[in-house]
């Protein structure tokens, strides 16, 4: 999280949460010209903050300027004094008038700043001299959302109007979506209004929650907004609150839930998600997961309650990994230090394959947290490229993200940066469909969202894992629809799990090489002559002796009539199931499958046989669910529907989820899991509802997915 000056008093922060050394690098890109004389001439300028420093403590700091070819051609270092403000120091750089002989080129400006056994490195692009346009390999731009609404009528998705997508001639079967994962409402500390915000807020105390944020972001463009909140903040305090009431922070997250799934329902075309942003900062680490169904927390009250729905211990990520690759919940490494977080065994971003499974990207830019920029033009940002490197080499399979981590009420509108995210073309944006792509890995970042960057490799898209034999030709395709050229390319390279060190491959948009037989990964990164940067997500690479390279996997619904418009094609259901009656409205469309509800003993099923590739890389399973019950009581499961995954013989081979009538509510929810454990196998995606004899139960499922990459 990048804290701006000034922001953070004691009566709103939690000290647990925010009590962190920051320390942020401003490096214009371009001189501004001003001086003749010193052409090159510029100010950097280095910020250091210790939000609820109790003590004055020294910063050690260095600043170098590195060149094309690596070398240090010039360094400063010094001392600063920190005392709980924040505290800028500048440095008037005369550029080649110092006495300096540079080439022309694009260098590194690097910082290093140490106090006690906290570590932080920003580093930005700046440009020397002149320096003509990078060559690109021919490439049209991915459509996105703004392009398909202008060139393609609106599509239906059972019955309900959603953006099209019309591919780009000669390019990728893909349509970009962009927005931003990371930001807070009046959940837990954000949804501050830009007249009165000056940083976190006290929890639960703004004006503006999800359905405000959701709104704002897609008036200023966003297709999808992210609200993720504190989980440790829903019992109304950015400590313990010892008289919380457990059940109405529970149904604080489930009314954000519904309030993204009734915002999604009334606006086709945008996405509003809505998760949490687990864990503190001090000795732990933020990370957003995507798509919890719960409230995960560690806190109780003085009865012993616990203020969640499942008990998630503070700190033991390896637990919490475990737990998410068991439910199918993805999450993001949110503003990483490449020390002291995400500790595993006493190792920072230490690696577990429950982890690897769970952790699909890895946010490498934010800008400032409480930013009350509406313009995009905010100046406070950091980046977080080589603690993302670090999980890269600890062996995560993670995709870089961009972000704004925005806390006041300018969600997405403080800087050009996005998310990108790539679908495959006609197909919906919805929960289902963002998660199945975050899951590939089909993901960029960008400060641009103007520009887009796709990584290829050898046919195969960035995101992807798979074997290759012989040589291997690495291509960052890059577009811009705002006339912005490339100053810089760089191609790195990795081994996951060596714990090494990434280095840089080449600098050309177009590399062959022939990799060494083993693991590797390989990333783009470019940078633009207006100083905005974009990252590819990596692919990764298994070499080996043999001939030939796999092909690529291509994302595919697997389940047909997801949304039983067409009745019970393709389905096996009990009497009654899939309907049209107008007694409970369809998810989406007019049918809906329709299970229980007869107040009285009774058993409804319903299934779908698929196949599920063997080379499929990721196979999520979706649908919506709602619970109508007449039942009173707030502890006794006397109804219940288990979703369930069986074999072809009818088998139970997992039990998903059992839902029952303490699961009732007023909209549907969305329900996700992971598959890919079934790789290779046909199995019935089965649904059981079983009804007691007394009070009626209903379970209405609609829109099911099983997308496979």
């Amino acid at each position: 999280m990048l804290l701006s000056a000034g922001v953070i008093g004691a009566a709103h922060a939690s000290k647990a949460d925010h009590h962190e050394f920051e320390a942020t690098l401003h490096a214009p890109f371009a001189a501004d010209g001003a001086d003749q004389d010193r052409p090159e001439a510029r100010t950097f300028k280095l910020g250091f903050d210790f939000p609820l420093l109790e003590r004055e403590q020294d910063v050690k700091w260095r600043l170098e300027l590195v060149s094309p070819d690596g070398v240090v051609v010039q360094q400063w270092q010094g001392v600063q004094r920190i005392a709980g403000k924040p505290v800028d120091v500048s440095i008037a750089w005369d550029g080649r008038a110092d006495g300096l002989i540079l080439t022309d080129g694009v260098y590194v400006a690097r910082m290093q700043a140490v106090t006690g056994d906290d570590t932080v490195e920003q580093s930005w692009d700046i440009s020397v001299g002149r320096n003509p346009a990078q060559s690109m390999p021919a490439f049209k731009a991915l459509p996105t959302s703004a392009t398909s609404a202008a060139s393609a009528k609106p599509a239906r998705a059972n019955g309900r109007v959603v953006q099209g997508a019309v591919a780009a001639t000669g390019s990728l079967p893909y349509t970009v979506y962009l927005g931003n994962l990371h930001s807070q409402t009046n959940h837990s500390d954000g949804g501050g209004a830009l007249g009165s915000c000056t940083g976190a807020q006290a929890p639960q105390s703004a004006a503006l929650g999800p359905a405000d944020a959701y709104q704002y972001a897609m008036n200023k463009g966003l297709d999808f907004l992210m609200a993720s909140e504190h989980n440790h903040m829903y019992d109304g305090s950015d400590g313990t609150n010892a008289s919380a009431d457990p059940a109405a922070a529970k149904a604080l997250f489930q009314s954000g839930l519904a309030a993204a799934a009734n915002f999604n329902s009334a606006h086709a075309g945008f996405l509003g998600m809505y998760g949490l942003e687990w864990g503190v900062i001090n000795n732990g680490g933020h990370m957003n997961i995507f798509n919890t169904t719960e409230l995960l927390g560690w806190e109780s009250n003085s009865s012993g309650q616990l203020i969640a729905d499942t008990l998630t211990a503070k700190g033991d990520y390896a637990g919490l990994y475990t737990l998410m690759r068991q439910r199918g919940y993805v999450g993001q490494f949110n503003h990483p230090e490449s020390s002291g977080q995400f500790q595993v065994n006493g190792t920072a971003l230490g690696y577990t394959a429950d982890g690897d499974q769970a952790m699909a990207l890895c946010e490498v830019l934010n800008t400032s947290a409480f930013s009350t920029n509406t313009s995009e033009a905010e100046t406070g940002r950091s980046t977080y490229e080589g603690a993302c490197n670090k999980a890269l080499e600890a062996g995560y399979h993670v995709a870089f993200s961009s972000d704004q981590d925005n806390h006041c009420a300018n969600w997405g509108a403080s800087y050009t940066n996005r998310t990108g995210v790539l679908l495959p073309n006609g197909t919906p944006l919805t929960t289902a469909s963002m998660i199945a792509a975050i899951k590939a890995r089909r993901v960029f970042a960008t400060m641009d969202k103007t520009s887009q960057l796709i990584l290829t490799a050898n046919g195969h898209v960035m995101g992807e894992r798979f074997t290759n034999s012989g040589p291997l030709n690495l291509v960052a395709n890059f577009a811009s629809s705002n006339g912005k050229t490339v100053s810089s390319v760089k191609m790195y390279e990795g081994v996951p799990g060596r714990n090494g060190t990434v280095t840089q491959l080449s600098a050309t948009a177009s590399t062959t090489i022939t990799p060494a037989v083993g693991e590797h990964f390989y990333y783009a990164k470019i940078t633009q002559n207006d100083g905005n940067i974009l990252w590819s997500a990596p692919v990764w690479v298994t070499q080996d002796s043999g001939g030939g390279t796999t092909t690529p996997p291509a994302a595919t619904q697997l389940i047909a009539n997801g949304g039983f418009e067409s009745g019970a094609s393709s389905w096996s259901a009990t009497s009654g199931v899939i309907t049209s009656d107008a007694g409970e409205a369809a998810h989406g469309g007019s049918y809906k499958a329709w299970l229980n509800g007869y107040g009285s003993a009774h058993t409804d099923t319903l299934y779908q046989s698929v196949t599920i590739p063997a080379a499929a890389t990721s196979a999520n399973l979706s649908f919506w669910l709602k619970v109508v019950s007449s039942e009173t009581t707030t502890t006794n499961a006397y109804d219940t529907l288990k979703v369930q995954v069986r074999s072809s013989a009818n088998a139970v081979l997992a039990t998903l989820a059992t839902y029952s009538n303490l699961n009732k509510g007023s909209t549907y929810v969305q329900k996700s899991f992971d598959l890919s454990a079934y790789k290779g196998q046909t199995v019935r995606i089965y649904f059981e509802g079983v009804e007691g004899s007394t009070v009626s139960t209903a379970f209405l499922v609609d829109d099911v997915s099983l997308i496979a990459q």
